[in-house]
């Protein structure tokens, strides 16, 4: 079982992972709106997977990314991206993210990615 914070600027997006992880026995330990958000609530959860969204207003994905894991090298971050981005997901990889999870959301495959990253 993983403890994760989801990342996302959309609420319903949000709504729908978590549903996802809670029906994989996963649990949502927060939830951030913006890269910011995301920041400080990986510093105060330190949880052991965060999902995030790679376009969000005011602090990119990619740009939460490389400021989480310069803090924290060991973070576990899988990115949410949408078709079509695929340059932005090879970046964000190369940053240090570890795996990937594409829109709309297929349950078994944000399942898969997370208990690959967990093992």
């Amino acid at each position: 079982m993983a403890r994760v914070l989801i990342v996302d600027d959309a609420k319903f997006m949000r709504l729908t992972l978590t549903k996802m992880l809670e029906s994989g026995n996963h649990s949502v330990v927060g939830e951030a709106e913006n890269g910011y958000r995301a920041i400080e609530l990986y510093r105060e959860l330190k949880p052991d997977v965060v999902t995030m969204d790679i376009t969000m207003p005011e602090m990119t994905g990619m740009e939460a990314v490389t400021r989480i894991l310069d803090e924290f090298p060991d973070a576990k971050i899988i990115i949410c991206s949408a078709l079509g981005q695929q340059k932005l997901v090879v970046e964000a990889i190369e940053a240090g993210a570890k795996d990937f999870i594409v829109k709309p959301f297929d349950e078994a495959s944000v399942l898969d990615a997370i208990n690959r990253i967990m093992q």
